[in-house]
């Protein structure tokens, strides 16, 4: 028997909890004492104390890759609220409950995607009943599953694993089309911007997003995250064409919609609308305002996860 309830499903039980959704029954054991744990709510914030552990039998821990096309989904999370939207995690998580004989199953991802972010190789994991061949599990998911998501691999993990919460780095990519006439080949996986761009501010711009620094300024309204200081390792701008702009960025984390409103200014000092100081007086105000507007989603790729771990 094995330890299951970790801080994360914790979280997911919240999340359930504040919509009045009843928790699955495969994250609250039989097993379960007549009481897990207290709920207190003091100024809107949910508190917890533990009274006894819940434990599950016979459960195993997966992690798998997996890629899809963002442009039909309303991002990657569930979201409750949006009934008829579509979501990676919601869509997984169906095909997931059919293949552990109709029990639910809770898909943790490594980091959220946004409405029309795409992902080359997001992290996911989650527990299903005894252990599966992971091959045959990977290529039964990869099938049962919608045509803009592909599962590329699929490993056994230790029980306490989590893709979330396990040390690790993502790599970003953004794709800009910088031409007069958008082509229509591009308009899923490109953003477009048809003035003149100077590839040289933006790239003297993007040295000083490099470091550890306090993203507050570069953070969309509504995240909920206190702590906004990021390493960013890596911000590099490659021209691919005459007409095209990759923006890449590595970093140990990424605020809601950090790297967007990133591009976004990024692009007002390619177009001479803003200096390439602008980027010190945003870190060091901390003030939303002072920098661009949040880029188009269509650009943007989860390109790898990399946990530090496994290096």
């Amino acid at each position: 028997m094995n330890l299951r309830i970790l801080k994360a499903d914790v979280i997911n039980l919240f999340q359930q909890l504040k919509h009045k959704k009843s928790p699955p029954n495969h994250v609250i054991s039989k097993t379960l004492m007549k009481r897990f744990f207290v709920i207190k709510k003091l100024n809107n914030k949910i508190l917890v104390s533990f009274e006894n552990s819940a434990i599950i039998e016979n459960m195993t821990r997966y992690k798998a890759i997996i890629a899809y096309d963002g442009t039909n989904f309303a991002g990657f999370q569930s979201q409750p609220q949006q009934k008829n939207s579509r979501t990676v995690q919601e869509e997984l998580e169906e095909v997931l409950t059919r293949l552990n004989s109709h029990k639910p199953v809770i898909l943790q991802g490594a980091g959220r995607t946004d409405a029309g972010v795409h992902a080359l190789a997001q992290v996911v994991h989650f527990d299903l009943q005894a252990a599966r061949d992971a091959e045959r599990l990977r290529f039964a998911l990869d099938t049962q599953s919608a045509a803009d998501i592909a599962v590329r691999h699929v490993e056994e993990v230790a029980d306490d694993w989590h893709a979330r919460f396990a040390p690790h780095e993502k790599i970003y990519e953004y794709y800009l089309e910088n031409s007069s006439v958008r082509s229509p080949f591009n308009r899923l996986y490109h953003a477009h911007f048809r003035y003149h761009l100077d590839f040289d501010k933006m790239c003297n711009a993007l040295e000083l997003l490099v470091g550890t620094h306090d993203f507050t300024g570069f953070t969309a309204s509504g995240s909920s995250v206190d702590d906004k200081i990021r390493t960013i390792s890596q911000a590099d701008l490659v021209r691919l064409d005459e007409e095209n702009f990759k923006f890449v960025f590595r970093g140990n984390g990424f605020l809601y919609k950090q790297v967007r409103n990133m591009i976004g200014t990024l692009i007002k000092i390619g177009n001479d609308r803003m200096p390439i100081e602008q980027i010190t007086r945003i870190l060091e105000s901390k003030n939303r305002n002072l920098a661009g507007p949040t880029a188009a989603p269509e650009g943007l790729f989860l390109k790898e996860v990399i946990y530090l771990d496994e290096q």
